[in-house]
């Protein structure tokens, strides 16, 4: 993250690293939704078309809602960070913590629910809440060293 933070701001690529994230998360939806269709006997291509819509046209616009309040919220708490270090943080670490997203929808697919989707699903928000607080950290750093 530092890294990222020390090549200056990048709109377009701060995008890209979001467009990447949601469709590595868009992919990791199918093991599930193929899972679901067979079960429920229904057509599988109005379920991917859907979260096709849902993961790459809405949820973009809910993560920058999100990194705002994120920003607004470090501001209230005295860690102010910047705008394109809360949304970079955040979008990185949805990117980082892509591989285990997918591991999740692997076993929502093969498995289906119970304990041990439960279990994968906590540690994949796990990995993602700790490269978005580390993220934010180094968001933060980058700021006051600039």
């Amino acid at each position: 993250m530092r890294d990222q933070l020390a090549r200056g701001a990048s709109e377009p690529r701060a995008l890209a690293i979001l467009m990447g994230a949601c469709v590595v998360l868009f992919i990791a939806q199918w093991p599930g939704l193929a899972r679901q269709a067979h079960l429920q006997q229904v057509d599988l291509q109005p379920m991917m078309m859907g979260t096709l819509f849902a993961m790459v046209a809405v949820l973009p616009l809910l993560l920058y809602a999100l990194a705002a309040l994120t920003q607004l919220g470090a501001r209230i708490i005295r860690r102010p960070v910047g705008g394109y270090g809360a949304r970079f943080a955040l979008f990185w670490a949805l990117l980082a913590a892509s591989p285990v997203f997918l591991l999740a929808g692997l076993v929502e697919g093969f498995i289906g629910p119970g304990p041990s989707l439960s279990l994968v699903e906590f540690l994949a928000l796990t990995v993602f809440a700790f490269f978005w607080i580390s993220g934010l950290r180094a968001a933060r750093t980058a700021m006051a060293a600039s």
